[in-house]
């Protein structure tokens, strides 16, 4: 694959990078820069920006307002978006539920569902683990009972609870996998439903993670009336989708365009940062030597989403190197994490807590290196744990 880029390729990133500098929204970068927490309309506001010129679903169908880019043209623009450190496009919609529906969805429901992801007006939230179903996902318990009522109408009545959902206290609805038939197979017993947030029986409990925020969720559902027509795919054949909306999952957990911009923030750190050698942390041989690894690791996961990329462009969804993208990736963030927390050392704790306000200590790149680091703990677990991608390797590309 030549990963030189053309003439054409890089009009598209000088395009590309201009339409960031005069779209994003300046209110939105004001904050983002002050560290405070964004509303729900603040976090959808660059998702209906892109929405408006068209380019909020670069891998979708062009019929379904994809843009029909290149995988260069994808990768150029994933960079530029986050060289700009734009507000990452919230993926439950766009990047997961989409392509589940425009797959295995009826054209009802295609109609129905996808416009509202494609706009930004409708906030989807994901759910999956149970709290004793996380990376075991196919021993979920939650129930879905189908019932015909006295007019002839079928629902499903569910009943059980998800957690660690991401942000679904915004949510005005939720892809949720329940199990159909308690007496099949783990996976053949499972279905994918669509439920309305706002059902009679849903309940959100927010759940205060270790950096202070409240960016998960548990979510209880107690006898919720879902109707039959709000099921993708076949009944007890939810898996099918589960398993394809979960590449598609781990394809963008790579993150490799963010960890390159992680990467160059640590570099200007640890060039002010001092070593107790003497000279910048960057002129400690040990240092230096950690982050000179950390780049050529990147610089091959780089190369594997390039291949992975080209391959979608020929047909092929995300196959067994959605894994690969997923363990490396990961692991690549948390090290980058770790030797930020490492370098700005004990600034990245501490606060001055007083007169109803919190006082950050030390620089200003150290503020919160902490919070970013144990946030960035669940990143290999979540998607699927990198243990269970090893597996999938083992099994799909080894042939163990």
């Amino acid at each position: 694959m030549n990963l030189d880029f053309s003439p054409d390729e890089m009009a598209f990133r000088d395009q590309a990078r201009t339409f960031i500098a005069e779209a994003y929204p300046a209110v939105l970068r004001a904050k983002q820069d002050a560290g405070e927490t964004l509303s729900r309309e603040e976090y959808l506001s660059w998702h209906k920006v892109l929405a408006r010129k068209g380019w909020i679903a670069p891998s979708w169908p062009v019929e379904l307002g994809g843009t029909g880019w290149t995988p260069a043209q994808r990768y150029i623009w994933s960079e530029e978006l986050a060289a700009a450190d734009t507000l990452p496009i919230l993926p439950f919609g766009v990047g997961m539920l989409a392509p589940v529906l425009y797959t295995f969805g009826t054209e009802e429901q295609k109609k129905r569902f996808l416009p509202g992801i494609y706009s930004g007006d409708v906030w989807w939230c994901q759910g999956y683990s149970e709290p004793g179903a996380g990376s075991d996902l196919a021993s979920l318990k939650t129930r879905a009972e189908r019932i015909t009522d006295d007019d002839g109408k079928e629902y499903y009545v569910v009943d059980g609870q998800k957690t660690w959902t991401t942000l679904g206290q915004y949510a005005d609805w939720g892809f949720f996998l329940v199990r159909t038939d308690p007496a099949a197979k783990p996976q053949a017993g499972i279905s994918f439903l669509l439920i309305d947030m706002t059902s009679p029986g849903v309940t959100v409990r927010p759940i205060t993670t270790l950096d202070g925020g409240q960016e998960v969720n548990d979510i209880f559902l107690d006898n919720v009336k879902v109707p039959v027509e709000n099921r993708i795919f076949h009944e007890n054949q939810g898996w099918t989708c589960a398993k394809a909306l979960l590449a598609h999952e781990r394809s963008g957990i790579a993150g490799v365009a963010v960890s390159k911009r992680a990467l160059e923030k640590l570099r200007r750190i640890a060039r002010t940062e001092y070593s107790d050698m003497g000279g910048s942390l960057l002129e400690d041989p040990f240092f230096r030597r950690k982050v000179a690894e950390l780049e050529i690791d990147l610089m091959a996961l780089e190369f594997t989403e390039l291949r992975a990329l080209a391959g979608e462009s020929s047909g092929r969804g995300p196959g067994p190197e959605s894994s690969i993208l997923k363990i490396r990736g990961t692991e690549i963030q948390q090290r980058l994490n770790e030797l930020a927390l490492e370098a700005v050392g004990h600034y990245g704790a501490p606060y001055l807590r007083g007169l109803g306000h919190n006082m950050p200590v030390g620089p200003d790149y150290a503020v919160g290196a902490a919070g970013v680091y144990f946030n960035g703990r669940k990143t290999s677990i979540y998607g699927g744990s990198n243990e269970i991608q090893r597996n999938i390797i083992a099994k799909m590309v080894l042939g163990i």
